[in-house]
């Protein structure tokens, strides 16, 4: 799917808005003035006056309003900047070399190159899978990303992450990788900690992103960092191909580059989405996080489906196993 963005002041807005009057969509996404629905492409106009065009004649339909055709690098954003990428100070990229990363130890602006960022979601969740996300945002990109209220998945409730991925999904190339429970506890039972197995997920979702986007390269790679750079490469010892130039690593780096925000919506989007799918197999809304209420579902799972159906929905190395089959034990006596 094509997409292409053009600037446009608001009494030309308005004009579109009377234009597309009687396909206007129900529900505007964050920050827009309309969205409408064309044979053609999908029309999303914002407050800020850029107006995004998404479809395979999405070029020809910006054509109507002066657009010229050209992808989604019509964007304009001026000098864009980043989040976190203000008052950066530290080096150029590094070529060949992963770098384990303080704020102050990333490239000098980093926040408004164009990267890849990745992210994970559910590796605390009892319930459901390891979702991973590595996103391209091109710096053009980045004025658009903020328009549509990307930022920490963390910060946002689900309706809102629903919201945001299911336009950005046509805007960013990305790669999800998920781990089911049944292939997660596969390996966790062979000895993969779940470092090894975020260290794989996201090295494939990377090369898989670096893939779709050639000839064109990134300026820099950020993944939020979960452990350090010597031991997510010792992850990868067996991997046949690994992402190694100009990669660094972070903590908190959905607030340094919004591809990593991107990423984390990405992930939580499909994490959510399969939650949701579990429960139409369980019978029953399950519940994220690992906490009591997870316990209390799961006991509810082995009643209703029995216990072997636990490897397919859940992380049988949690702790929260026991406390569910010492809630059935208890129900039972």
């Amino acid at each position: 799917m094509g997409n292409v963005v053009i600037n446009l002041g608001m009494a030309e807005i308005m004009k579109m808005h009377d234009y597309y009057s009687k396909q206007l969509v129900d529900k505007n996404p964050p920050g827009s003035v309309f969205a409408a629905k064309t044979p053609a492409c999908m029309v999303t106009a914002y407050k800020s006056g850029k107006v995004l065009f998404q479809g395979n004649d999405c070029e020809k339909e910006a054509g109507k309003w002066g657009g010229a055709g050209g992808g989604a690098g019509d964007a304009r954003g001026g000098g864009a900047r980043g989040a976190g990428g203000a008052g950066v100070t530290a080096k150029k990229p590094a070529a060949a070399k992963g770098k384990s990363a303080a704020k102050g130890d990333l490239p000098i602006g980093i926040g408004g190159m164009s990267a890849i960022g990745s992210d994970e979601v559910g590796t605390g969740d009892f319930f459901g899978p390891i979702t991973v996300v590595a996103a391209y945002v091109k710096k053009e990109h980045i004025p658009l990303l903020k328009e549509l209220g990307v930022r920490d998945s963390k910060d946002l409730g689900d309706e809102k992450i629903v919201a945001i991925a299911k336009v950005i999904k046509d805007v960013v190339p990305f790669s999800l990788m998920t781990l089911k429970n049944d292939k997660y506890n596969q390996v966790q039972q062979a000895g993969w900690s779940q470092g090894k197995m975020k260290a794989v997920l996201h090295n494939q979702a990377i090369l898989n992103v670096l893939g779709k986007i050639s000839p064109e390269k990134p300026e820099v790679i950020l993944i939020d960092q979960f452990v350090q750079a010597s031991t997510y490469f010792q992850h990868l010892k067996n991997q046949k191909a690994i992402a190694k130039e100009n990669v660094y690593f972070s903590t908190k780096a959905e607030g340094i580059h919004l591809a990593v925000a991107a990423a984390s919506i990405l992930a939580r989007y499909a994490f959510i989405q399969y939650i949701d799918k579990l429960g139409e197999a369980a019978g029953f809304k399950i519940p994220k996080g690992a906490g009591a209420q997870v316990d209390v579902a799961a006991a509810k799972l082995i009643v209703n489906k029995g216990r072997d159906i636990l490897p397919s929905f859940v992380k049988l190395h949690f702790a929260n196993t026991d406390k569910a089959l010492a809630l059935v034990n208890k129900k039972r006596k």
